[in-house]
């Protein structure tokens, strides 16, 4: 599978997906949090507060890069979207 991105190919144009991209943002910031958790340069005690902090602001914001992906998509390149 493809990556999608902005560049108009024959097929068929179609919206990124705002779930998904919060999905594999959580992933991400579950791989962060849990990096600056058990990684080699911590301080102090682990925190569960900032591994969730991590998982919701990376998901947070790859749902909103793809949202407005989406929005500028479907306004300049794709009108008829």
């Amino acid at each position: 599978m493809p990556l999608p991105s902005l560049y108009l190919s024959s097929d068929k144009a179609r919206e990124w997906s705002v779930a998904r991209a919060a999905a594999y943002g959580a992933a991400l910031g579950l791989a962060a949090g849990l990096l600056k958790t058990f990684g080699p340069l911590r301080h102090g005690t682990p925190d569960g507060l900032e591994v969730v902090g991590a998982i919701l602001g990376f998901a947070l914001l790859c749902a909103v890069a793809a949202a407005l992906r989406n929005v500028i998509a479907r306004r300049l390149i794709w009108p008829g979207l």
